[in-house]
């Protein structure tokens, strides 16, 4: 008697019991095991993690370690090295041996990086500098993601004349090129106190860059948001909820937040990135972070007269720039994959 003949393509009882297991955990459980599963996301978590506590560790870096006030001058600073003392700002030794340059990275716990031009510790000033870089950058993301939301499902969802206006509106700031929209927005604002009754801006608050910053991408991601919003109201879930006569507003709740929720969550490392670099530049152009308060862009420019000098003074912020922004890069594009259903059961 023959074999009954079998489909090799047909699912194992193992796999079809995996697959009703992802399908029983919660949407945030398998996002986290996803991430867990995945060295990748684990290690530029972490890393990043590390970060954002260096960062915050700041001022107890600059007061037990570095032992200076990273925003006050050290011009005629002196530190201890191997027993003598050696001035921070040092005799330049080019040319006419004229002016002079501050002391390079010690590799110690007193400038470990150097000094720059003004005798500060340039590495109690990059953990300053990457505390509000990283504010910057993560407040102007949480913005930008709340405005767009807000643009893209109104636009989508509404629809008609609703969606034209917005959508008019989204390409006039979207035919604006970014940096150069930033820029100027910059300079406008920047140098003004700005008064909302009891609330008061300050012309060198941090609050100005997060909210040009917030703004100039809102359409790129308004965009992405309306047109998930638009196919979501074509399917056959949304459909059928109207036909049973449920209520908008719970469409809306229950319906298309959540699946939008994902599209924002996905934009969100990315989108981070992206601010860090710009506010980066806008600063190192002077039209960001204004003194006293410092970040990676601010240091970048201090040490553009020392970079043959003094390259580190440069060099630091430059890789904490890049190594932060590769981090998000990589941990977002996992973020993808896990968000993505068929990703997520083929691992």
């Amino acid at each position: 008697m023959s074999a009954l003949p079998t489909d090799d393509k047909a699912p194992s009882p193992a796999a079809i019991a995996g697959e009703g297991a992802w399908v029983s955990r919660g949407p945030w459980r398998r996002v986290l095991d996803g991430l867990l599963a995945s060295p990748t996301a684990v290690i530029s978590g972490l890393l990043l993690l590390l970060i954002v506590v260096a960062t915050l560790l700041a001022p107890a870096y600059a007061a037990r370690v570095a032992g200076s006030d990273p925003f006050r001058s050290g011009l005629s600073a002196r530190i201890e090295i191997d027993g003598e003392r050696v001035p921070v700002m040092q005799q330049s030794t080019e040319g006419l041996g004229l002016g002079v340059t501050p002391i390079g990275p010690t590799w110690r716990a007193q400038y470990f990086l150097g000094a720059d031009t003004q005798g500060r510790d340039v590495a109690a000033r990059m953990l300053y500098g990457g505390r509000n870089s990283l504010l910057i950058a993560g407040a102007s993301t949480l913005l930008c993601l709340a405005l767009a939301a807000v643009v893209g499902i109104v636009a989508g969802y509404v629809g008609g004349r609703v969606d034209s206006v917005l959508s008019n509106l989204i390409d006039m700031i979207w035919a604006f090129p970014v940096y150069l929209l930033a820029i100027s927005l910059s300079i406008v604002m920047i140098g003004k106190s700005y008064r909302f009754g009891p609330f008061e801006i300050a012309s060198d608050s941090l609050i100005v860059p997060i909210l040009i910053i917030g703004i100039v991408y809102v359409p790129y991601v308004a965009r992405p948001v309306r047109g998930r919003v638009l196919a979501l109201n074509q399917s056959e879930f949304i459909m059928a909820a109207r036909g049973l006569g449920v209520r908008r507003g719970r469409i809306l709740m229950r319906h298309i937040l959540p699946n939008v929720a994902t599209t924002l969550i996905v934009f969100a490392p990315m989108l981070m990135a992206l601010n860090i670099v710009t506010e980066s530049s806008l600063s190192f152009l002077s039209v960001g972070v204004q003194p006293p308060n410092a970040s990676w862009g601010t240091i970048l420019q201090d040490g553009q007269g020392l970079l043959y000098s003094r390259p580190m003074v440069s060099m630091a912020p430059g890789l904490a720039i890049m190594v932060t922004v590769l981090l998000l890069n990589l941990f977002g594009d996992v973020l993808r994959d896990v968000l993505d259903p068929k990703s997520a059961r083929g691992r």
